[in-house]
């Protein structure tokens, strides 16, 4: 099929320069006769000629283009954009300079040189493109990191992100709508269905603690609906490629440019790694919290006893746990301890102290 789709090639291409050029040789030799003077008979002509070297031709030619086709499929794809590339650039050269051969007035080099510029040119372009590569794809890759840097540089910032997504979590914690009420979290509140279906299911479950939590995380939710203003926003939208749902909220976050809510220590640490913005709220609560420093003094009451010999266990109002050294023996009382050191954490606070044996208790 190749070996006739060439020979038909050559016959054309015959034709056309039996047009082109048989009548000027005729005129050169004074032929003067009209069935070879037409226009149709030098087609001929020239289709003929053509035909009987196409019989000589015709085979090293789709050798050459069988050649030039395995060639080019075993050649790398950048090698072969970026000669493309070069190539199409030396063409619009040769073009642009077409114009000015135009304004020669000697009919050969008008006629001729636009042929030259083109095959130069184009040969030009193609080499640049083609030996160039690495050096095109370094600079080319050098612009994406910088302009990535850049779109890093310029994120959003949590506190200025106006979608806050709240995962299951912080949602069944419930300190979220204390904050939601105080006006400290702006933006928009969402509320993904994914989300929502796993506070469903803990909310049926059998265990009667986790259906506690479930049904506290809807009420929750309606407590939100009803006091923020702007309220909270069910999105259906969803990554059905992705099973967990913490992956789905980095997804989610990443796509719209919000900020992820939570107080899992496991997806605060997740988030980070995928360069996602995220609000902890216990790191929050922590930063609320008021600042203890080692020496100082506090009435507390031991509560029970602690995880090593001799320790009991007290805690503030807000929760944070004090460990006292010695404390065993004042289990039920009400005792000056002094810190001797503070441990804080996204996971939360914790108070060392020991009783204060300067004053009475």
């Amino acid at each position: 099929m190749l070996n006739i789709t060439v020979k038909i090639t050559y016959v054309l291409i015959g034709s056309t320069l039996g047009v082109l050029f048989l009548p000027s040789l005729f005129d050169f030799f004074s032929i003067t006769e009209p069935w070879l003077t037409n226009g149709y008979a030098a087609a001929l002509i020239g289709a003929i000629i053509f035909y009987l070297l196409s019989l000589f031709l015709a085979e090293p030619t789709v050798n050459f283009i069988r050649w030039m086709e395995e060639r080019l499929l075993k050649a790398p794809v950048a090698d072969l954009l970026f000669g493309t590339l070069g190539l199409i650039i030396g063409l619009l050269v040769a073009f642009l300079l077409s114009f000015a051969v135009d304004a020669i007035q000697l009919p050969v080099l008008k006629d001729i040189l636009p042929v030259i510029l083109t095959i130069l040119f184009g040969y030009l372009g193609f080499q640049v493109g083609f030996q160039k590569r690495e050096e095109l794809l370094h600079m080319f890759s050098r612009a994406g990191s910088e302009r990535k840097k850049a779109e890093e540089e310029a994120a959003v910032l949590p506190s200025e992100a106006t979608q806050k997504i709240l995962d299951t979590s912080v949602i069944i914690d419930g300190r979220i709508a204390d904050i939601s009420a105080t006006g400290f979290l702006e933006g928009e509140l969402i509320i993904p269905q994914f989300v929502l279906t796993e506070l469903q299911h803990i909310a049926d479950s059998s265990d009667s603690l986790k259906r506690t939590k479930g049904r506290r995380g809807l009420d929750v939710l309606r407590r939100i609906q009803e006091e923020r203003k702007t309220g909270a926003v069910i999105t259906d939208e969803d990554f059905d490629d992705v099973p967990e749902v913490d992956m789905k909220l980095v997804r989610l976050a990443k796509k719209n440019g919000g900020v992820v809510v939570t107080n899992d220590f496991n997806l605060n640490k997740v988030c980070e790694l995928h360069h996602v913005p995220v609000l902890n709220i216990n790191d929050l609560a922590n930063a609320v919290k008021p600042v203890v420093i080692p020496g100082e003094e506090m009435r507390v009451t031991v509560i029970k006893e602690g995880k090593e010999a001799n320790q009991g266990v007290a805690y503030l109002d807000d929760g944070t746990m004090i460990v006292i050294e010695n404390g065993k023996n004042q289990i039920g009382k009400q005792i000056t301890v002094s810190v001797t050191s503070v441990l804080q954490t996204s996971a939360g606070r914790m108070i060392f102290a020991k009783p204060d044996l300067k004053l009475k208790n």
